[in-house]
């Protein structure tokens, strides 16, 4: 059967050159920032992947079809799309099989970027354990997907909002590699340090690149999560963001399922007064170029 995979032509380009690709998830297109804000911010962290050397390959469902990399036309028409689902491993195929409109979390962006030959995916933050999980059992499914699909993530750590080291238990359990860039400490998205020790530490690209392909020679299955800290000058130090996460957390009562993450950015958003959105904009640059140096060792 022929996958239902459709590639750019720039990305198609990159594939037949055999050059870098960067995978990029469309949710925060899609569910992080109204429109014109999330094209220009995916144009941003499209620009800055090419800029450091790498083609982006920016992940969506559309007409029944895997897009690998969105023209213009696709990207405007995706940022001004209503009723787009919000894709994981659960709903993926079933989106393709209603032809239906949707945007890729981390772990379906995860599938689909393993099924193209893409090793290196740049992301905001990982899903992870949700505060109140052992009653709630509220845990996303990115943990498991980094667990069985061989795809380097680079991300800010797992968004702060969620129990980190609940997150940390569940990772080291399913065997992923949890890889701080340049620090000993865990980051924890706005802030440079949860306070809690990553379980390893790699201070370059090729390094990581090396470890993914020897993970691939020996046999285990899974990715890496390699936490990138956000760039001193973006952080919102954690002294600070804390109460912030802290109020919005006791405002969410009567939330649940997939409307958590996007009801506390919102909030935190506001009672930052932007500079929560500001910050995560920062660490998605930030991330978009050492996902490419990370797929340039690789190619």
């Amino acid at each position: 059967m022929t996958l239902p995979l459709t590639f750019s032509p720039e990305v198609a380009k990159a594939r037949a050159e055999g050059a870098a690709i960067v995978a990029l998830e469309s949710t925060i297109i899609t569910h992080g920032m109204p429109w014109p804000q999330n094209v220009e911010t995916a144009r941003r962290v499209e620009a800055e992947v090419r800029k450091a050397g790498a083609v982006p390959a920016t992940i969506a469902i559309m007409g029944g079809q895997i897009h690998i990399g969105l023209t213009d036309a696709e990207l405007d028409a995706l940022g001004q799309a209503r009723d787009v689902a919000k894709l994981s491993r659960a709903d993926l195929a079933a989106c393709l099989a209603q032809g239906a409109t949707g945007a890729t979390t981390v772990a379906a962006t995860m599938i689909c970027a393993h099924l193209a030959g893409i090793s290196v995916f740049a992301t905001g933050g990982i899903g992870g354990v949700h505060r109140g999980a052992e009653s709630s059992f509220d845990i996303s499914a990115d943990l498991l997907e980094l667990a069985q699909t061989p795809v380097t993530v680079v991300a800010a750590g797992a968004k702060a909002i969620l129990d980190l080291p609940k997150t940390l238990e569940v990772l080291e359990t399913h065997g992923v590699p949890v890889i701080a860039f340049g620090q000993d400490a865990f980051p924890a998205f706005w802030s440079r340090d949860s306070g809690l020790p990553s379980p390893l530490r790699m201070d370059s690209a090729p390094m990581i690149a090396a470890a993914h392909r020897l993970r691939v020679q020996l046999g285990l299955p899974g990715g890496q999560l390699v936490a990138n800290p956000i760039p001193p000058e973006a952080e919102i130090p954690r002294e600070v963001i804390t109460p912030v996460i802290e109020t919005a957390l006791a405002e969410a009562k009567g939330v649940s399922a997939k409307a958590v993450t996007p009801f506390l950015l919102q909030r935190i958003y506001e009672l930052t007064e932007g500079r929560s959105l500001e910050a995560n904009i920062a660490l998605v640059l930030n991330n978009a170029r050492l996902a490419a140096a990370i797929a340039r060792a690789m190619a």
